[in-house]
């Protein structure tokens, strides 16, 4: 079968989608006192006056328009100030060292320390290291510190999940989680990019190896979220907040992962075996599992016999389902290319926005408007990385892959 990556139309697609994307977010979605809206549907701020203003979706923005910059999309540079500002003047405790999860009006209002948040400070400064922003070194000398003296657990390769604002583990120490090792993962990648330092390449490949080549191998390559301090598995967590913490298992993290071992195994240089016969096992089991036959789309969560839990369809595993297939279509001989084509129909047909632009995060079960986890449109991380990984060669991250463009 043809690659639609080969196609001009495709590409042109892609590329068009992702101008579309900076566009909606730009417009809109900048606070001028700090941080940046969440936004309605419709693109204006859902609640301007009461925004909290949370680390991740700073950190993100840094990322997404540090890659504009290296494009060379007027515009870009502005928002990673406006982003970097907000890391390093609202975020950081400079009191006890480390970055609130989130403020409003310069002041923490969830002043707890995240490994979740910590990790996309790491990757924001290493992404702003590669356009030359006058903060990034200072930023990333200071995220490498806290994550390695208040986060790093040497004895599991593996980082604890968080902390009170001045360091007291919460609820006893007593949860692990992955979603923020994975994201962590990422974030070392990318860090080790910027930089050739090899420790973060060494804690990416550690964390790997427990929460992939251990934990997901172990159940038959579905991504386990919750473990106890030991990281032992705890099939039974059930947290509220389902947008960070979902029950069960997640067709769309065995996406992600799927990606990122793929890309370790390609910067490592060691061209270990099993971290392809891991990010085979995780799409396949994911699309096996986790696709709706007869809807399209990936349901959120499944529970511990396979079966459908949240049935809703969102935006983020259709991305990083379309960003892993590329990258299996790249490196792993195999009929990727109809998974391929089958995820981008699906985003194309009914998660493009095409009244008010950017795209629809969340959909019900049969594929119509809802907003049960997610209100509006918050983020433009996901989807820009998903038009624009299919347009380089798997060589490593997307920024290192431009750079070599």
């Amino acid at each position: 079968m043809d690659r639609w990556t080969d196609k001009l139309l495709h590409r042109e697609w892609l590329w068009g989608q992702a101008e579309g994307l900076w566009d909606f977010f730009q417009k809109g979605f900048v606070d001028p006192s700090g941080g940046f809206y969440d936004l309605a549907p419709s693109g204006v701020p859902l609640d301007p006056a009461g925004q909290v203003h949370p680390i991740h979706i700073a950190a993100r923005a840094v990322h997404c328009f540090a890659i504009g910059q290296l494009l060379g999309r007027p515009g870009s540079s502005s928002v990673v100030d406006h982003g970097m500002e907000m890391l390093w003047r609202q975020h950081r405790d400079q009191v006890n060292g480390g970055y609130f999860w989130s403020v409003k009006g310069g002041a923490p209002v969830d002043g707890n320390k995240q490994g979740y948040g910590h990790a996309f400070v790491l990757l924001a400064a290493s992404s702003a290291k590669l356009v030359g922003h006058p903060l990034a070194d200072q930023m990333l000398g200071d995220i490498t510190e806290v994550l390695n003296a208040r986060f790093w657990e040497k004895q599991f390769g593996a980082i604890a999940e968080e902390f009170t604002a001045d360091w007291q583990p919460l609820e006893g120490g007593s949860y692990r989680g992955q979603n923020s090792n994975m994201h962590l993962t990422e974030a070392l990648m990318a860090a080790h990019e910027a930089t050739g330092e090899g420790e973060y390449l060494s804690k990416a490949k550690a964390i790997s190896e427990r929460v992939i080549g251990q934990s997901a191998r172990a159940c038959n390559w579905r991504v386990a979220e919750h473990f106890t301090a030991d990281w032992t598995l705890d099939r039974d967590y059930y947290h509220p907040n389902e947008m960070f913490r979902p029950a069960g298992t997640t067709p769309g993290h065995a996406m992600e992962w799927a990606r990122l071992i793929l890309q370790l195994w390609v910067l490592d240089g060691k061209r270990e075996a099993w971290m392809v016969e891991a990010a085979q096992g995780l799409f396949r089991e994911a699309m096996g599992l986790g696709w709706d036959r007869e809807k399209g789309g990936l349901f959120y969560t499944l529970d511990w016999d396979n079966k459908p839990a949240k049935r809703m369809k969102l935006w983020w595993p259709l991305c990083e389902a379309a960003a892993a297939a590329h990258w299996l279509n790249e490196l792993v001989p195999g009929d990727w290319e109809a998974d391929y084509r089958r995820i981008w129909d699906v985003i194309g047909s009914h998660f493009v926005d095409r009244q008010n632009g950017g795209w629809h995060e969340e959909r019900t079960e049969d594929l119509k408007p809802s907003y049960e986890i997610f209100p509006g449109k918050g983020d433009i991380y996901h989807a820009l990385q998903a038009c624009l990984i299919p347009l380089y060669p798997a060589t490593g991250s997307l920024t290192k892959a431009i750079r070599e463009d």
